[in-house]
């Protein structure tokens, strides 16, 4: 049995590793300490929210949530930027509980919604238009990288 809930500060040191095989999992560099030291500016700041799901006492998945806002409906919005579940607990439910807390925090704290990025090629899309997500495809998203 899988629970959900708002990670605490004091959660930190337990979500570290979860977090780091989420950044090694998209490229980077395992770095703990930078890691540690985003996390806490995130918490001290009040910067996003993060659902952490365990079992028992253990951390199995993760997903973090930005704060953002639409200038045309003049609404808050979140940004669910990060999810990730521990390989030995994928396919057992715990992404989709994650993503059905995030949705349930949403429309609990009066956000407009939900919005995520994802890569062409990641098979979780099923499971978020399974969840009611859906493609957007009538526009384009640019990102411009600072050097």
């Amino acid at each position: 049995m899988f629970t959900v809930r708002k990670a605490i500060s004091s959660d930190l040191e337990a979500l570290l590793p979860l977090f780091d095989q989420y950044r090694v999992f998209y490229g980077q560099t395992s770095d703990e300490k930078k890691g540690r030291n985003f996390l806490k500016e995130r918490f001290d700041n009040q910067e996003s929210i993060i659902l952490i799901a365990a079992k028992e006492n253990l951390f199995v998945g993760f997903t973090q949530l930005f704060f953002s806002f639409s200038s045309v409906s003049l609404e808050p919005t979140l940004i669910l930027n990060d999810l990730y579940v521990n390989p030995d607990y994928r396919q057992q439910g715990v992404g989709a509980l994650l993503l059905k807390s995030a949705q349930e925090y949403c429309r609990t704290n009066k956000y407009k919604g939900l919005a995520l990025e994802t890569a062409i090629d990641n098979p979780a899309q099923r499971l978020y238009e399974r969840l009611g997500w859906e493609k957007d495809s009538h526009c384009f998203h640019y990102f411009w990288l600072a050097q």
